[in-house]
């Protein structure tokens, strides 16, 4: 993945403008300062020529320093400052030696003074004048370079982030096909081909479906449940009427946003251990609400629920005594991750085993509306089981399910 261009603030975008504004602005400021304050004191107006010369000095000087620092600034620490150093004490010398043969031009007949005299007087002004100058020139590179570091960190960070998101979401297309062809190839032993070929057809258009989106992308709740349709649609296949789902979802939460495909191992995971093993089959329910500024998702089945002790020991680590057997290891501790790797501890992921049976797995993640949109000429109407319920009254996640 290629490396994004750096972004620094808008003064600095163009790095040589703003060197070259900031030149400027603060010699002309010198300038101005000492013009101020020979008028003030009621000095020669031809006064101002020699702070004229004085400061054209100074800036041609800090242009030398500035192609020299620029060498030095790329240096090991000690290499840098007291090469720094040395080279200030020089350039200070040269201001002060040419301030001090200005002013002995200018005072001449009037100050009897000499040139070492003069020039050790100018030492401690031009000296502070140079020093700021170099402080404030290391202090925007370093600063520019900090900027640029944490820059670089933010990207890489957010470039990890989008594989380890791109991971997880490939991780589930073998989980799911794995299941799904077994069940075709189990079609076509019994030699019950139409089934098996309404099958595939209902796989492809489910692939074609949910590959669209790119990995790590987000959806709105009324496509994940658009995306669950296509799935339970194939899973009906098999089940038939022990496959039975409901759907209540808030017209709040329905645009509400949420990384793509988070919930479908959800639905899987029930399929598998609470309608398969029973005769009667379950029934799982989805609800979506907004609880204050947070997205609250609930995925429950009627099934037994957890198993014994024994069976949670194939548990992964991750998700033991919170869990129920998963045979690799992918649908619960999948969503883990990628709720981690999207929202940080900015989510809640709580399992629930209700006395009276049952499973339940609770989401709650920071509220995200999506940009509306209008909706297509010939809008594809809802599946049968899904109810845009009216928002109830908000319960506390503490309370059973």
């Amino acid at each position: 993945m290629a490396m994004l261009p750096f972004r620094p603030a808008p003064f600095f975008d163009n790095k040589n403008a703003a060197f070259w504004n900031l030149q400027f602005a603060g010699w002309g400021g010198v300038f101005v300062l000492r013009s101020t304050s020979a008028i003030a004191n009621q000095q020669p107006w031809d006064l101002l020529l020699v702070v004229l010369v004085q400061i054209i000095t100074g800036f041609a000087i800090s242009l030398v320093l500035s192609v020299i620092y620029g060498q030095l600034i790329k240096k090991s620490a000690f290499v840098t400052w007291s090469t720094t150093a040395l080279v200030l004490a020089t350039a200070v010398a040269v201001y002060a030696a040419i301030d001090a043969w200005l002013q002995g031009i200018y005072y001449s007949g009037i100050r009897e003074t000499t040139f070492v005299q003069r020039m050790l007087a100018l030492a401690y002004l031009d000296g502070t004048l140079l020093g700021a100058w170099s402080a404030l020139y290391y202090a925007i590179n370093f600063f520019l370079q900090v900027e640029e570091q944490a820059d670089r960190l933010e990207r890489l960070e957010a470039q990890a982030t989008s594989a380890q998101l791109a991971m997880l979401r490939y991780q589930l297309n073998p989980h799911f096909l794995f299941n799904t062809l077994n069940s075709i190839s189990t079609l076509v032993l019994l030699k019950q081909t139409e089934p098996a070929n309404a099958m595939l057809t209902r796989l492809s258009a489910f692939l074609r479906h949910t590959l669209v989106s790119e990995p790590g992308s987000k959806v709105t709740v009324a496509q994940e449940v658009e995306t669950l349709q296509l799935y339970l649609g194939i899973e009906r296949m098999r089940f038939e009427e022990r496959l039975r789902t409901e759907f209540h979802v808030e017209p709040e939460a329905a645009n509400a946003c949420l990384p793509s495909m988070l919930l479908q191992p959800l639905v899987e995971n029930a399929i598998k251990y609470a309608v398969s093993p029973q005769e009667e089959g379950a029934c799982i329910t989805l609800s979506a609400q907004l609880v204050g500024r947070r997205l609250r998702i609930a995925v429950s089945d009627t099934g037994p629920g957890l198993r014994d002790n024994a069976a949670r020991a194939s548990v992964p680590s991750a998700l033991a005594g919170v869990g129920r057997t998963v045979s690799t290891g992918v649908g619960l501790a999948n969503i883990r991750d990628r709720l981690q790797q999207a929202y940080g501890e900015d989510h809640r992921f709580e399992i629930r085993n209700p006395p009276e049976g049952g499973f339940t797995v609770i989401i709650e993640i920071p509220h995200e509306a999506a940009e509306r949109q209008a909706p297509p000429a010939q809008a594809k109407p809802p599946a049968a089981d899904v109810v845009i319920a009216p928002r109830p009254e908000p319960r506390s996640i503490g309370n059973a399910a």
